[in-house]
């Protein structure tokens, strides 16, 4: 490499050799810039996805459960009957009302529930540390210490914590409960989100008949369609593949709907 300098007399400009040929030092390439041993090309400019406001597990199970539910329904009820596709549809639109709402109503309880675990569980530490500071100052450095904080460490966090009552309780609720104080899952959203996915996954099934389908067939087309994309698009909030994630349910919804219709066919002539 050479170096290119101006010359201040003419302003034109000249090439010298390398450092190494003129016999001075070569300066060093400089290495990336590590500031608390972090390079200076991680930005640290990323994001995480919300797990834990109670809407996900909610929005797949109603999805998946109304597709499943309301498909196998239909089955059983084309072979079991042979009233036409009338009835079917009148069966399939009372089995997406009672379903999401209930749905709905089992998600609000069972999170409320939860939730009011939570909180009694919370009022139940934040006496603690009121009656018992020091003490449970004590066990917030034994679990520093555990994941590996050398102990005048991991009593000095622990002391600097409890110096704010409120964020003793934030740390020692997260610690011992494995809870976000103030990130706990709504009841509301959950029973909002199992309705409304429920209702739309139990409506795939019926579209082929408001349609005009005289048979099951259009239905488990689309309804095998429906259960795989959702399998598909599961995946994408999970550590398994597309196709695993598809396949799996494919198989799983066929297999109720192919139960139901043949329960249907077992039971339906014999029903007056």
């Amino acid at each position: 490499m050479t170096d290119d300098t101006t010359d201040p007399a003419d302003g034109e400009r000249t090439t010298s050799p390398p450092a190494e040929v003129r016999g001075e030092p070569a300066i060093p390439a400089q290495p990336a810039v590590v500031v608390r041993g972090v390079s200076a090309e991680h930005s640290g400019d990323h994001t995480h996805r919300d797990v834990t406001g109670g809407w996900l597990r909610p929005a797949v199970f109603g999805a998946m459960d109304g597709l499943v539910s309301n498909f196998a329904l239909i089955a059983g009820m084309d072979g079991g009957t042979e009233s036409g596709s009338r009835f079917i549809v009148l069966a399939g639109l009372a089995g997406l009302a009672a379903g999401a709402f209930s749905m709905a109503a089992g998600e609000y309880t069972s999170v409320a529930s939860q939730r009011e675990l939570a909180r009694a569980e919370i009022e139940v530490e934040r006496r603690e540390i009121e009656r018992h500071p020091v003490d449970e100052e004590y066990e917030l450095a034994e679990t520093y210490q555990a994941k590996g904080l050398d102990p005048d460490l991991a009593e000095k966090v622990a002391e600097q914590l409890h110096a704010d009552p409120e964020q003793a309780l934030e740390e020692h609720v997260r610690e011992e409960l494995g809870l976000d104080l103030n990130d706990l899952p709504s009841p509301v959203t959950a029973a909002a989100s199992s309705f409304i996915c429920f209702a739309a996954g139990a409506f795939v099934p019926l579209l082929p008949y408001l349609l005009g389908a005289a048979n099951v067939i259009p239905a488990l087309i689309v309804s095998l369609t429906a259960l795989f994309a959702c399998g598909a698009i599961v995946s994408r909030v999970t550590s398994r593949s597309w196709w695993y994630s598809g396949l799996r349910q494919l198989l799983l919804g066929a297999a109720a709907a192919t139960l139901t219709y043949f329960v249907g066919t077992l039971v339906g002539p014999g029903v007056g």
